[in-house]
């Protein structure tokens, strides 16, 4: 019997390969352009599943990724000729346990399952702004929600998870059990192994907020900064939240859209944005709606088989506000040709509560200020379309961060992710942008976990020196 075989035969979920029927639904993704030819899909059942697989792919000499949501644009959870570790059949499900406020969640779950099954029970946590999105990858990179100005980041509400890793022990990581990888797997994305259950703290939540899109013509664009900057001003409360997208709407006029979170009723939130409300918009569609439409109000854009780049920076502590009309414009130039849509996003989460956390009491690294990301949807796939993409993207994001080249943004939202080059290399220099003051622990953590990069598709960690 050979190796495949064995590991065919001891295997209780499903393996896909090349000449299976459903090979390229299991290789798609959100990002039409992150897809890769894995050599083999394996849609595991349990942990001891994942175990079999990484002892398989490393015996096999198989580059691993791993598979939650699918929904990293640079291919993280793809692997050309390499086994996938795809989470999403099997490991989906949300157990609640209203008692404790905990969520007992699948490693493949996305956001939706989450919000819909804790918000039966009055109760919600910081989750994906976009509902589609895999909870692991999210989590496993910081985390930033609607949410996250009453609750902090989503790894602040990580309590304990199950991790396979690289020797394929299962391991239980939380503050009492192997704290290290708990320390590490809060923002250190998958560079500890594969994590099958997430148990997250939930919150009372009330069942209906203010929430939705509310449009405005280019000529209100003055007035809306002046708003904004009068609203940051006077500090936010922990119940908002607001995202400004410069774009083109469905008709290809220029537009900005923002999107507003209020958690209370209709009468509160219109009255927490007046001053927005007041410059009449062209369409108006916030009001109060259930709690778990919030995390959907961007799928219309965002949904899936497009090809998309992406790429963040962190917006500097003192906003440019005049470099902002500078930026509309070049969105609305750089969008005439119809090839490509471009949205440049500015998130206004209140950051308090996950700027409370020290920066070395988690991986993912403190000091936090509002993140831009700039997302480019080309219509081709083609090597031309992606290049323009990528130009756009980082002219958007640099306009914003200025001269910090240390300014790398949120790791979710990086557009290559600094994976393991085809020839073995580590480009460290983007981890340690990445995970500033401690990379340094991260390096020890890794070299007791993972000293061989099994895991090395997002912001790989160089093992620390023996």
């Amino acid at each position: 019997m050979s190796s495949f075989d064995a590991f065919k035969a001891s295997f209780k979920g499903d393996l896909v390969t090349p000449n299976d029927a459903g090979y390229e639904t299991a290789i798609a993704r959100w990002a039409k352009n992150a897809a890769r030819k894995a050599a083999i899909i394996a849609f595991v059942k349990d942990s001891e599943d994942v175990a079999r697989a990484i002892l398989y792919a490393r015996q096999a000499k198989l580059p691993i990724a791993i598979r939650g949501g699918g929904h990293n644009a640079a291919g993280a959870s793809s692997s050309e000729g390499g086994l996938v570790i795809d989470l999403s059949r099997y490991l989906n499900s949300v157990t609640v346990d209203a008692e404790k406020k905990l969520g007992y969640v699948g490693g493949g779950a996305l956001w939706e399952t989450v919000d819909k099954a804790a918000i039966q029970h009055g109760l919600a946590t910081v989750g994906g702004t976009v509902n589609h999105t895999g909870v692991g990858g999210l989590i496993l990179g910081g985390g930033y929600g609607w949410l996250s100005g009453s609750h902090g980041l989503a790894v602040d509400n990580l309590v304990q998870a199950t991790v396979v890793i690289a020797d394929g022990s299962i391991l239980t990581a939380s503050e009492s059990e192997h704290p290290d990888l708990f320390w590490g797997i809060r923002g250190a994305g998958s560079n500890f192994g594969v994590i099958t259950e997430f148990v997250l703290k939930l919150h009372p939540q009330r069942r209906t907020v203010y929430c939705g899109k509310v449009i405005y013509s280019p000529d209100k664009l003055a007035a809306l900064l002046d708003a904004t900057q009068e609203w940051r001003k006077r500090g936010s409360s922990e119940k908002e939240g607001m995202i400004q997208v410069f774009a083109r709407g469905p008709n290809g006029q220029p537009c900005i859209v923002l999107f507003l979170f209020y958690n209370g009723s209709e009468e509160e939130g219109r009255a927490n944005f007046k001053a927005f409300l007041d410059l009449n918009p062209v369409a108006d569609m916030a009001k109060e709606q259930p709690y778990e439409v919030v995390n959907s109000l961007q799928n219309d854009v965002a949904y899936p088989g497009q090809n998309v780049y992406m790429k963040g920076c962190f917006a500097p502590e003192t906003y440019p506000r005049a470099i902002l009309p500078h930026a509309f414009q070049r969105v609305v130039e750089l969008s005439a040709a119809g090839t490509h849509n471009i949205a440049l996003l500015l998130e206004y989460f209140p950051l308090a509560q996950a700027n409370a956390v020290p920066d070395n009491a988690t991986a993912y690294p403190r000091g936090l200020s509002s993140n831009v990301l700039c997302l480019v949807f080309a219509k081709e796939d083609s090597e031309e379309a992606f290049k323009y993409s990528r130009d756009v993207a980082h002219e958007l994001t640099g306009m914003i961060a200025g001269k910090d080249t240390n300014n790398v943004g949120y790791g979710n939202y990086s557009p290559d992710s600094d994976a393991l080059s085809t020839d073995g290399t580590v480009r460290a220099s983007g981890a340690e942008a990445n995970f500033g003051s401690n990379y340094k622990r991260l390096q020890e953590i890794k070299k007791k976990y993972d000293p061989e990069l099994v895991f090395n598709k997002w912001f790989v960690i160089t093992p620390a020196a023996a």
